[in-house]
């Protein structure tokens, strides 16, 4: 909740779309991954990607970080299962990634496609404490 109302994942704020600095399309990723854009939406639903709506026809975005040539980054879908049970949105999930954190250093979005996860899994799970 923010300011008293709902928000969902398909109402992402300018901060946010600042943080992140480039973003992928659904067909965009079934064509790396060479699967059909059903799959894709799937690994959404299943909680694996994040997709937010942005631009000006309001398509379904995934940051690039989150993509790794043909598949998704390693330790990306254990971290946002770890900060969902702390019970982040998507969105506060976005802003912790994409943030940058001075002990990492860099952003935990960084430190995943680098793959050092145990040090993200790490501090998601401090969260929770």
């Amino acid at each position: 909740m923010v300011d008293g109302r709902l928000v969902s994942v398909t109402e992402i704020d300018a901060k946010i779309d600042a943080l992140v600095p480039a973003w992928l399309t659904l067909p965009d990723i079934a064509e790396q991954f060479g699967v059909e854009v059903t799959r894709v939406r799937q690994l959404v639903k299943e909680g694996q990607l994040i997709a937010v709506r942005r631009g000006e026809n309001r398509a379904l975005h995934v940051p690039a970080a989150f993509i790794d040539g043909d598949k998704v980054v390693k330790g990306l879908s254990g971290t946002l299962t770890l900060l969902r049970d702390d019970g982040f949105t998507d969105e506060e999930m976005l802003e912790w990634l994409f943030t940058p954190d001075p002990s990492l250093p860099g952003t935990p979005a960084q430190a995943l496609s680098e793959n050092r996860g145990t040090e993200v899994k790490r501090r998601a799970q401090a969260l929770a404490v």
